[in-house]
């Protein structure tokens, strides 16, 4: 039985957002009131990217983040400190407060107080912040938070970067009191000593009615940042409104699990001479609950308070698409090459505006996804934002404007009062160090090491491999359907949608563990890549070995092996194993367990792995080498994806997750799924040596249709090459070190035992296997092979294709259903009909809702409540199937049935038959009123929208998220060729995602 577990479907980690982002700035760095007073217009104008509630009032954020103005804060600071002025620069932090809680309302203020000192900082005093709460909706007032701003002197001889972080400093010390104290409600907008936020859940218009500082003529700044929230599926909350401390963002971080855990890892490592003792104050650096915005604000701000400028830590943290660039000026691609030494990109589709008051600017993502429009005008003021126009001005007085492209960046430098493009902006941070040279002098290219050489001639014991791959799960089906034809062809095999057999889960066969994974992909504000035609910005190239304190640069930090691909072939990994070079030390740990063993004897055994793992890189190993190579009758392989997970896992919680890399040499992947598992859940790269093994196999059996070992194995790690792009770029993500751990995965079917330890932060809504489960699984497979070697074959699988009996995977469509299902048809009867039904609902179970059952007991409402039938119908649709999907009789069909009864049908992405359009002679209407605009554009022309109810833009691939759409050329009838405007026998792909309208924007 598996553990009762009681989970809500509501997380945290599934919001996400799409926003109204800007700034406004006086590029020769003088400070006006009118700068914030054009913020605010441009903010309002951006009212209808965000939303409201059903309160019609309470917005879902908004906020505007200026220069603190000093004549303002000293009055202020001399008003709460009872003196006759205040000469010296001033700090403000800006702190919601419990709105129901005296008392904790005055242990917050003593927490935040006392650390402010502590750090030796002396405190003005404090000052309510004046607001005009009429002004906001019901939900936003009665939410609404208790608002002061402490007023802060800094320390004797401090510099303004000394100044910033010791207010940090304080900060964080206050945040993790007041957490162990349980004052859940307090939260600090900003604390800085050149950069105030005001910001909360306001609709655009309503933020400078409720501020009432902001109406202040004294409110004078030489930049402005804004931001206007639209939660597409999130909570709104005062504290998640933008901005944040040192950016507004209107986009999302796909890898953001990854760069969270990988920023966990990083925090054992920091070292910086300018932190000194209070290094361990930053152990903490994304803070718990932290949206993807809130986290990369985190990690921006703790790079810039480091000894970087904002310009270099944001190049660091979004880098543009340089690997494939050929016409990259040499010392910026130097640059992202050292840097990629460092971290990880934060990678998505992003908008980013940033400051920290004294420059301020933006960037793009590499892809381009978000809108970034600026306007310059002849007297220094710039507009930037979501969208032309946000500032009512005279457009004679344009001296130039333009928008952001794909990687770029714009900054002004409002001390020097300077605007700078995107080449000067980089140049600036290029040659801050000699890093090409540090790059070439020590980092190894595994490539320059690794050398083709001709396998050893030696007869392969076939009988070995078989029982190789039934312990690791192999069957019959899958190597002719799948693993063939990515050998001969270079490509994954080709098929039919649709999977009828049950979720690993419910299956009563044993199902390798990757099959409880499910793969996420980019949806709702978040377009997919297209892998093929935007190739140029994807790249599975990564860094393994030793890296070294994220706060600081050194030749050192270059001391990294570069991989090319996380395929590794045998004489690669030998190299690699081998390889005599001090950088590179490598340690292989063996993944098995014993076959008399149990789930103790697993988890035993995994952890001993991990403590192995832990010794090795204690020890000076770089990079740790889990191998399942050696099975045999006495020893059950680990499934490899546990100990890839466990392993990673254990390391981050040991703090030594950076000091190695995870490379596996497993008989058990095999396809493309297995190994973005595996990468996500931690490895740099994969050696599938039974897959492989196999290959040479098959050449000398003569078996690969005239292709030779060489060429089979070439076209083998293409298609997994090919395939791993295809999956990062269905998720949005573009390359390999920010796929790997990024853990974008969901588990369907396993225990929180199993998560917590090997698989921690990854969604699992309904529990499932345990270690138990799996380590059963695991020794039935070794069994049906070691067990009885002479008589040992491979399973027929029967996943794709119904097999009699019980000899394979259950199918819901089986014969049986379909006998029943063909006979009620033909006869029409009602006793036809319930046989069937019977039949249908009696299988088992193949989906989670294959177990939800009505409550028995339910009092019905009388028919007088509810809403008539043709109502009800009206709101009946059909799935969006295109004619080829479906045959022109049953696409025909559907439309007519649906608009008999009032509903609609859906014309999918394959175009419509113009005979259609018009009614026929009994009055029956064959066109689909939805008519569908994919991203392949087929069969769509004025006649065919015209004749739409309803205009459905698929803006990413329903049927095979982030992938596209294909229709086989033999599919492709001359009927079909007519409808889509194409050739008859030619293949048709729809792009995974339209490539003139991305997401929302």
């Amino acid at each position: 039985m598996f553990p009762r577990v009681t989970n809500s479907l509501y997380n945290s980690k599934f919001e996400h957002d799409a926003c109204g982002v800007g700034f406004v700035a006086n590029t020769n760095g003088k400070k006006e009131r009118r700068i914030l007073d054009y913020a605010l217009e441009a903010l309002c104008n951006l009212a209808h990217r965000g939303a409201l509630d059903a309160d019609a009032k309470t917005g879902d954020g908004a906020g505007v983040m200026i220069q603190i103005p000093q004549p303002f804060f000293q009055a202020e600071a001399a008003v709460v400190a009872g003196l006759d002025s205040v000469i010296e620069a001033v700090a403000v932090g800006f702190v919601f407060l419990p709105s129901d809680s005296d008392q904790q309302v005055s242990q917050a203020v003593e927490i935040l107080q006392s650390a402010t000192e502590e750090f030796g900082m002396k405190v003005f005093g404090w000052r309510n912040v004046p607001v005009n709460p009429k002004c906001l909706g019901e939900k936003a007032r009665s939410t609404m938070p208790f608002m002061k701003q402490i007023l802060v002197g800094r320390g004797d001889g401090w510099d303004d970067n000394n100044f910033e972080r010791h207010l940090f400093l304080a900060r964080k010390v206050a945040g993790q009191r007041a957490r162990e104290k349980g004052i859940e409600d307090f939260y600090i907008a900003s604390f800085s000593s050149q950069t105030v936020v005001y910001k909360g859940l306001f609709n655009a218009p309503q933020l400078g009615q409720y501020y009432q500082d902001l109406q202040s003529p004294l409110f004078q700044t030489s930049l402005a940042v804004f931001h206007q929230r639209y939660s597409t599926n999130t909570f709104p909350t005062w504290r998640l409104a933008h901005p944040y401390r040192t950016l507004a963002h209107n986009g999302e971080i796909n890898t953001l699990l990854g760069n969270k855990n990988w920023t966990r890892a990083r925090e054992q490592e920091i070292t910086s001479p300018i932190w000194g003792d209070n290094i361990e104050h930053l152990r903490q650096i994304i803070q718990p609950e932290s949206s993807d915005s809130a986290a990369l604000d985190n990690a921006l701000e703790i790079l810039r308070l480091s000894g970087r400028n904002i310009l270099h830590s944001v190049l660091m943290l979004a880098p543009e698409a340089w690997e494939k660039m050929d016409d990259l000026d040499p010392e910026m691609r130097a640059f992202y090459r050292y840097h990629a030494c460092l971290n990880e990109p934060w990678d998505g589709p992003a908008a980013v505006v940033f400051t920290d008051g004294r420059y301020v600017g933006a960037t793009l993502d590499r892809n381009g996804l978000r809108p970034a429009r600026y306007k310059l005008y002849k007297d220094g003021l710039i507009v930037f934002g979501s969208e032309a126009g946000m500032v009512e001005l005279d457009d004679a007085d344009i001296q130039s404007k333009g928008r952001l492209g794909p990687g770029k960046i714009m900054a002004i430098d409002t001390l020097e009062g300077r605007l700078m493009g995107n080449d000067e902006v980089k140049r600036s941070v290029a040659s801050q160090q000699p890093y090409g040279q540090w790059c070439d002098e020590n980092m190894v290219y595994l490539r320059d090491h690794a050398k083709p050489i001709q396998p050893v001639e030696k007869p392969i014991n076939l009988l070995d491999l078989t029982l190789q791959q039934i312990a690791f799960g192999w069957d019959s089906e899958e190597l002719k359907l799948i693993f063939k034809p990515m050998i001969t062809t270079g490509a994954e095999a080709i098929g039919s949608m649709g999977d009828d057999t049950p979720l690993a889960i419910l299956s009563k066969k044993p199902r390798l563990l990757y099959s409880y994974f499910k793969q996420l992909f980019a949806q709702v504000t978040n377009p997919a890549i297209d892998s093929i035609r935007e190739k140029v910005v994807m790249s599975l190239s990564t860094c393994m070995g030793h890296r070294r304190s994220w706060l600081e640069e050194s030749p050192e930090h270059a001391s990294l092996l570069r991989i090319d691909t996380p395929f590794l072939l045998e004489y690669e990994l030998a190299s690699l194993a081998n390889m005599d070079h001090p950088d590179v030390n490598a340690h292989t740990i063996g993944c098995h367990f014993p076959a008399s063993g149990s789930k103790h004897v697993l988890v035993d055994s995994l952890r001993s792995v991990c403590h192995q793992a832990s010794e090795a890189v204690e020890n000076g190993c770089s990079v740790i080498i889990l191998s399942d190579r050696g099975t045999n009758e006495e020893k059950v392989p680990i499934p490899m994806l546990l100990a890839v997970g466990a392993v990673h896992h254990h390391l981050i919680r040991e703090g030594k997750r950076l000091k190695a890399s995870i490379v596996c040499e497993t008989g058990e992947a095999r396809d493309v799924h297995h190994f973005a598992c595996l990468v996500g859940f931690g490895a740099s790269a994969v050696n599938p040596y039974v897959a492989i093994d196999l290959i040479r196999e098959w050449a000398e059996e003569g078996e690969l249709e005239g292709v030779d070992i060489d060429q089979a194995i070439a076209n083998y790690r293409t298609s997994i090459e090919n395939g791993m792009l295809k999956i990062m770029a269905k998720m949005g993500i573009s390359t390999m070190s920010s796929y790997r751990g990024a853990q974008v995965f969901e588990a369907v079917g396993i225990s929180d035992e199993v998560i917590d330890e090997c698989f921690y932060g990854t969604t699992s809504q309904i529990g499932g296997i345990t270690f138990e489960h799996i380590a059963s699984d695991a020794i039935r497979r070794h069994q049906q092979g070691f067990g009885d070697p002479e008589s040992a074959t491979l399973d027929e699988g029967g996943h794709y294709k119904v097999l009699p009996g019980e000899r394979g995977e259950f199918h819901a469509f089986n014969k049986k259903v379909v006998q029943t299902m063909h006979k009620f048809l033909r006869s029409g009867e009602r006793d036809a009909f319930l046989t069937y039904l019977e039949t249908a609902e009696r299988r088992d179970p193949v989906n989670l809702r294959d177990l939800f059952q009505l409550k028995p007991d339910i009092t019905p409402i009388s028919l007088e409540q509810v809403e008539p039938i043709d109502s009800i119908r009206m709101r009946f649709t059909t799935a969006a199937m295109s004619m080829g999907a479906l045959s022109p009789e049953a696409h025909e069909c559907l439309a007519i049935a649906m608009n008999r009864i009032g509903g609609k049908s859906n014309s999918g992405e394959g175009g419509e038959d113009a005979k259609r359009f018009n009614l026929r002679e009994n009055g029956d209407n064959a066109s689909s009123a939805i008519k569908q605009v994919a991203s392949g554009r087929f069969g769509v022309t004025p006649e065919y929208l015209a004749s739409a109810q309803e205009i459905e833009i698929k803006v990413s691939q329903g049927a095979k998220p982030g992938e596209g759409g294909q229709l086989p050329g033999h599919k492709v009838t001359p009927l079909i060729a007519t409808l889509r405007h194409s050739t008859p026998g030619v293949p048709l792909i729809s792009p995974p995602p339209h490539h003139d309208i991305y997401s929302i924007e």
